[in-house]
C-alpha cells in the first residue's frame, strides 16, 4: 500500500552540499524519515490530524492478509500468514505421551511463539523475551477458550496414551500485531494437521502408529477463532491492526476474538477503552469497546470468507 503524503512540518534544512546529489523527492523522504525517528509521537499526530495513518490506511482499516498452508513438509501441519509486513510461520508436531492422572482422556495442546532477533531490531538474541512469553500464554488461553480442538479428541487410550500437539510459531518479520497474525497461523496450521492412526497395545503397553499413507485430520470444532486488535492513541483515536511504529505510542490495546456466527470468545483489554473529547469547552467521555466489537465482527466475516472457505 502506498505511503500517504500528508503534509509534515518541515525540518531544518540539511546542508545543501550533503543532499545535493538527491532528488527533491528523495530529500523530502529523508527529512520525513529523520523526523519520524526523532519525534515519533509528533509524526503520528501530524497524520492523524489529517484523518489518515502513516501507511495510508483509515483509522479502522486493516492490512491485507494472506494464508498459505502445508508449506513445511516435515511438520504434521503448517501455515504461513502475512498480515501486512508481519509474517508468521507455524508448524505442528505430534508426539505420544501419558495423560495427566486427573485428566485421563485429555491430550495436550502446547502453543508457543518465538520472536527472534532476526524479525525485528526490538528483539535481542537469547532466551524468549517477556513479550513472547506473554503472547504465548494469551494464545494458549485463546485456543482453549474457543474449544477449537477438544482435548478429549486427542485421546488414544484412556489413562494410557494421548497425543501432544506442539504448535510452534515463529515470527520471521515483525511489523506489529503479532497476536492476531499468530493466532490465525495457529488455527490454519491445526486445520491443516493430520495424524497417523494410533493403536494402544494393552499387552505390550506400547502405542503403535500406522505406517500407511492414510492420515486422519484433527476433529476440530466448527468454530475458527480470529482475533482483531485495536489501539487507542492519546485517548481520542482508535487505530485498527496497529503497526510496530504505532504500538509503542498507544495508551490502550484491545483484542477481540470471535468464533463462528461472530460469537465473542474473549476480549482482552490493556488500559482504558474510554475516549475523551472536548465539545463546546466541555469534556465528553465515550466507551469505544462496543464500536470495536462492531468493526471486529465485520472484519471477521471478511477474513473467514476469504481464507477458510478456500
Amino acid at each position: 500500500m502506498a505511503t500517504a503524503t500528508t503534509p509534515i512540518t518541515p525540518l531544518p534544512s540539511a546542508p545543501t552540499s550533503k543532499l545535493s546529489h538527491l532528488s527533491q523527492d528523495e530529500q523530502d523522504a529523508l527529512k520525513a524519515a529523520v523526523f519520524q525517528r526523532l519525534h515519533p509521537r509528533a509524526y503520528l499526530e501530524k497524520f492523524l490530524a489529517e484523518g489518515v495513518r502513516p501507511d495510508g490506511r483509515p483509522f479502522d482499516g486493516f492490512r491485507d492478509v494472506s494464508v498459505n498452508v502445508g508449506s513445511i513438509s516435515t511438520a504434521d501441519g503448517s501455515a504461513l500468514v502475512r498480515m501486512g509486513n508481519t509474517t508468521v510461520v507455524c508448524g505442528v508436531k505430534a508426539e505420544i505421551a501419558e495423560p495427566e492422572l486427573d485428566k485421563e482422556e485429555e491430550g495436550f495442546l502446547v502453543p508457543n511463539l518465538d520472536l527472534p532477533a532476526m524479525c525485528s531490531p526490538k528483539f535481542k538474541p537469547g532466551p524468549p523475551s517477556e513479550e513472547a512469553q506473554v503472547l504465548s500464554d494469551r494464545l494458549n488461553q485463546a485456543l482453549l477458550a474457543s474449544n477449537l480442538l477438544p482435548l478429549k479428541t486427542l485421546c488414544i487410550e484412556k489413562g494410557k496414551a494421548v497425543w501432544v500437539l506442539y504448535v510452534d510459531a515463529t515470527c520471521i518479520n515483525y511489523d506489529g500485531n503479532a497476536f492476531d497474525a499468530t493466532l490465525l497461523a495457529m488455527v490454519a496450521a491445526l486445520r491443516n494437521t493430520t495424524l497417523p492412526k494410533a493403536t494402544y497395545n494393552a499387552e505390550t503397553g506400547q502405542t503403535l502408529c500406522s505406517r500407511k499413507t492414510l492420515r486422519v485430520p484433527l476433529q476440530l470444532s466448527p468454530s475458527s477463532p480470529i482475533s482483531m486488535s485495536f489501539g487507542i492513541f492519546d485517548s481520542k483515536d482508535v487505530l485498527a491492526d496497529p503497526t510496530s511504529f504505532e504500538e509503542p505510542l498507544l495508551d490502550t490495546t484491545i483484542s477481540i476474538i470471535l468464533g463462528d456466527f461472530n460469537q465473542i470468545v474473549s476480549v482482552s483489554q490493556f488500559g482504558s477503552a474510554t475516549l475523551i473529547a472536548k465539545e463546546d469547552g466541555q469534556e465528553t467521555r465515550r466507551d469505544t469497546l462496543p464500536k470495536c466489537i462492531e468493526v471486529a465482527k465485520a472484519r471477521r466475516e471478511e477474513v473467514a470468507n476469504e481464507i477458510f472457505t478456500q
